[in-house]
This record gives C-alpha cells, sequence and structure tokens, in this order.
C-alpha cells in the first residue's frame, strides 16, 4: 500500500475520530445537561475558538506546506520548525494573557465554563500537529488521538452525571485537547538535528515567516465566521436552545465530510512537494481524480443525510433536539460545496502558494455569512443560520473556481461529477419510495434508519460499479 494510501486512511481515523467521539458522548451528555447546558458549552466553546485561532496564526496550513517542502533536509526542517513555533508560541501566551483579562472585565455570564475552556486556549502552546503533517507522518497522531478520546469517553461516563456537572464536561474535554498535544513533544527529537541550531538565524526566520502565516491567518479568521461566529450570533441574538440544536446538527454534519477534507490534508504535503519538483503532469492528474474521488462520496452523502435527518435526530439526541433534523436536512446541501472546494484549495491553491485566491473567497463568504445572518436571524431564528451557511459555502466553491479557471479544467470537473449528482438523485427517489412502503408495516425509527442506509448503499453502488471496479484503486496511487 503507497504512503499515501496508508495516510488517507489514518487521517479519516484522525478527522474522524475528533468528530465521532464527541457524537458518541452527545446522545448521553445531550440527556444528562440539556439543551442548555449544550448550548452553553457550544457557545463559550464558540467564543474561545476565536483567541485560538490567533494564537495559531494560520501556522496549521503554512507551518505544514513549509515543512513538507524540506522534509528531505533535516537542519532545514529543524531551523523551519523552531522558527514558525517560536511564532506559535509567543503569540499563544499573548492571546492567553488576553483571553484572562476578557474573563475580568467582560464576561457577563457563564464565567466559570469560561474560565475551564482556557485550558482549550493554552493546548495552542504545545500543538505541533503540523509538523507531523508535513512529515506525512500521520500514524503517530492517529494513535495519539485514539488513545486520549477514548480516556476523554471513560472519564465523561464516569464523572458527568447531573445538569450540575457542565463544568466537569467542560474540563474534560478541553483537557483531552491538551493531553493529545502534550504526547506529541516525545518523539519530536527524532526528526530535528538539534546539535545545528543557531538561535540568530531562527530569530531572523522567524520575522520572515511571520507575514506569511499572517496572510494565511486571514481565510482561517473569515471561514470561522461561518463555522463559529454563527453560534455566538445565536446565543447573541436568538437563544442558547437555537445554538444546542445548531450545535448537534452540525456535528452530524461533520461526520462523513471527513472522509473527503481527510483527502485534502493527506495531499496539502504531497502536492506541495509536487509543486516544488514541478511535476505538472502528476499534478493535474491527482487534481482531477481528486475532484472525481469527492464528488463520488459528497453526493451519496448529502441525500443520505437529508433522508434519514429527522428519524436520526430524535432517537440520537432525543425528542428535545427534534429540531436539529431539519436544520440537518437543509446543511447536508452544503456539504457538496465543502467537498469541492476543498479538494481546489488543498490540492492547487495552497501548495502553489496562490493564497490571494484563498483569501478572497473565503473573505467574500464571511461578509456574505455575517450580513445574511444579521437579517435573517431575527427573522426565522435558527433557519437564518442554516441559509446563510449554504449560501457562504457555495460563493467560496464558485469564487475559487472562477479564479483558478484558467489553471484548472473547472468544465471537465463538473463534467466528470455529473454522473454521480444523477445517481444520488435516482438514489433518494428510490429510497424514499422503499421507505414510504415499509412505515407501512414497521414503524421502528432505528430499523427504518438500518434500512434507508443499506439501501442506499447497495442502490448507490450499483449505478456506479463501473466507476468502483476501474478507478477507484487509481485515485490515490502515489
Amino acid at each position: 500500500m503507497s504512503t499515501v494510501k496508508k495516510n488517507y486512511i489514518y487521517n479519516i481515523l484522525y478527522q474522524f475520530l475528533v468528530v465521532v467521539f464527541p457524537i458518541i458522548i452527545i446522545p448521553y451528555v445531550s440527556r444528562i445537561i440539556g439543551p442548555k447546558g449544550i448550548g452553553i458549552y457550544s457557545y463559550t466553546h464558540s467564543i474561545v475558538y476565536y483567541f485560538v485561532i490567533i494564537s495559531m496564526l494560520g501556522i496549521s496550513n503554512y507551518g505544514n506546506r513549509t515543512i513538507a517542502r524540506c522534509r528531505s533536509d533535516s537542519n532545514k526542517v529543524t531551523n523551519e520548525f523552531l522558527s514558525i513555533y517560536l511564532i506559535q508560541f509567543c503569540m499563544s501566551l499573548i492571546m492567553s494573557f488576553i483571553y484572562i483579562l476578557y474573563i475580568i472585565f467582560f464576561c457577563e455570564k457563564y464565567t466559570n465554563i469560561f474560565i475551564f475552556q482556557i485550558i482549550y486556549l493554552l493546548s495552542c502552546l504545545f500543538d505541533i500537529s503540523w509538523f507531523y503533517f508535513g512529515l506525512e507522518k500521520f500514524k503517530f497522531t492517529t494513535s495519539v488521538n485514539i488513545i486520549v478520546k477514548f480516556l476523554n469517553l471513560i472519564a465523561i461516563f464516569l464523572f458527568v452525571k447531573n445538569k450540575n456537572d457542565l463544568w466537569i464536561y467542560t474540563l474534560i474535554m478541553t483537557s483531552s485537547i491538551l493531553l493529545s498535544n502534550l504526547v506529541l513533544w516525545f518523539p519530536l527529537k527524532r526528526y530535528l538535528s538539534l546539535k545545528t541550531i543557531n538561535k540568530k538565524y531562527i530569530l531572523r526566520l522567524s520575522k520572515t515567516h511571520f507575514f506569511p502565516c499572517l496572510k494565511l491567518f486571514i481565510p482561517v479568521i473569515a471561514v470561522s465566521f461561518y463555522k463559529y461566529m454563527d453560534k455566538i450570533m445565536l446565543g447573541q441574538f436568538s437563544n442558547i436552545t437555537d445554538v444546542a440544536l445548531y450545535e448537534n446538527a452540525e456535528k452530524v454534519i461533520s461526520i462523513p465530510i471527513c472522509l473527503i477534507t481527510s483527502l485534502g490534508t493527506v495531499m496539502l504535503p504531497r502536492m506541495s512537494n509536487l509543486f516544488s519538483k514541478h511535476e505538472s503532469k502528476l499534478l493535474e492528474n491527482t487534481i482531477c481524480k481528486s475532484i472525481e474521488f469527492a464528488m463520488f462520496l459528497a453526493f451519496p452523502i448529502s441525500m443520505g443525510l437529508i433522508i434519514i435527518a429527522r428519524d436520526f435526530s430524535i432517537l440520537f439526541f432525543g425528542g428535545a433536539f427534534a429540531y436539529s433534523g431539519v436544520i440537518i436536512q437543509y446543511l447536508a446541501i452544503s456539504n457538496i460545496f465543502i467537498s469541492w472546494a476543498n479538494v481546489i484549495r488543498t490540492q492547487y491553491i495552497i501548495p502553489s502558494e496562490k493564497d490571494n485566491i484563498y483569501i478572497y473567497a473565503v473573505i467574500l463568504g464571511a461578509i456574505i455569512n455575517f450580513i445574511l445572518n444579521l437579517i435573517l436571524i431575527n427573522i426565522i431564528g435558527v433557519l437564518g443560520v442554516v441559509i446563510a451557511t449554504i449560501f457562504s459555502e457555495f460563493i467560496v466553491m464558485f469564487v475559487q473556481n472562477i479564479m483558478v479557471r484558467k489553471n484548472l479544467p473547472i468544465f471537465l470537473y463538473i463534467k466528470k461529477s455529473f454522473k454521480f449528482f444523477i445517481s444520488g438523485i435516482i438514489m433518494y427517489v428510490l429510497v424514499i419510495i422503499l421507505t414510504n412502503i415499509i412505515r407501512k408495516y414497521i414503524n421502528d425509527s432505528f430499523f427504518i434508519i438500518v434500512f434507508q442506509i443499506f439501501i442506499g448503499i447497495v442502490i448507490y453502488t450499483m449505478l456506479n460499479v463501473k466507476y468502483i471496479l476501474l478507478n477507484l484503486k487509481t485515485i490515490l496511487r502515489r
């Protein structure tokens, strides 16, 4: 099995665990601490997240790309890592201090939860996952997360027992992130050449890295407007229950999408390396195959979520979260836009250092999202946030495509993907028809969901058997 294939599998596990462990926990936590508790946690987490992303300052993508381009030279890797990490370390300390001031002077409610969220912010001091991603060492990071997430799961079931334990839930969730990041430091020495460290050179190098990191920070903060600002605005202009409904729906949407975004995470260092070697034909072929694979997954995933959403939300989260099903049905549409944009961004825009394209796209998406939220939240509540998110994700995808159309055959990608759209529609219609027949005899939600998933997979597989047999094995070649 090739390195890319292995790394893709490892990163699927990594991303899957990040999303799935909360999903395993949420049915229990939703019933123990209730919608209000979930809403408070999500609201406070969304606020501290802004301090976190400023601390990281675009380093996740920039550091990954930089390390990938020089990974064959241990001396250069060492200097690049230390100079980039120095920026991260300083920013993390500064933002931790500012966050403490925020709690003291501006925090009017949920103060105790905001205090425990500081652990999440402090974890930025030790987050060097970008270094391992740049080296394509996905197995190690995945293994660490499996162990830590498992401990996290046990701790929640052992210690979170009633509504008053929201602070314990917050402490466990934030501490697990800190622990995962701390473990990454233990094997670091084997990848660095510490004898060749030149402190003055590293300081000078940090200065040259700062503004490129800052440049990649702009799209990160912009994306956060329709990932986290939604919840903050809901908490401010609607109510904390709407935040909880949206939070749980978003978690469900994030599970399948990690299959596709994992491909982008794995391919970013590989594509950066190929760009540095000017292997244009291999680059073009890889992007085309990746788009096709992403759409092969995205269309049935979106259609499938629309089908099962309502029954799933009641069964999984409880009756108090029934409306999360409606939110899931709408948000599922955005997965198609996210998947397409992710491939273009991680396999072409960032590796080729065309960062301005990424910046323009997400800033426009963020502005539109913010304006639509202001208008729609007061009119239709949480659905306003959903509509704003869908429209923003489409704008980001559309702008990226327009700006790279002279370099990439976008219409060819659309042509190759259209068959998956048709297959997804046929699957959706047939599953709905069969579900209506089954409901006349069986009304068990769990059975219905399992039936829908199984029949959907069978139908979609039959419709795309030629692609699966002839092409799927070559998508991640090299």
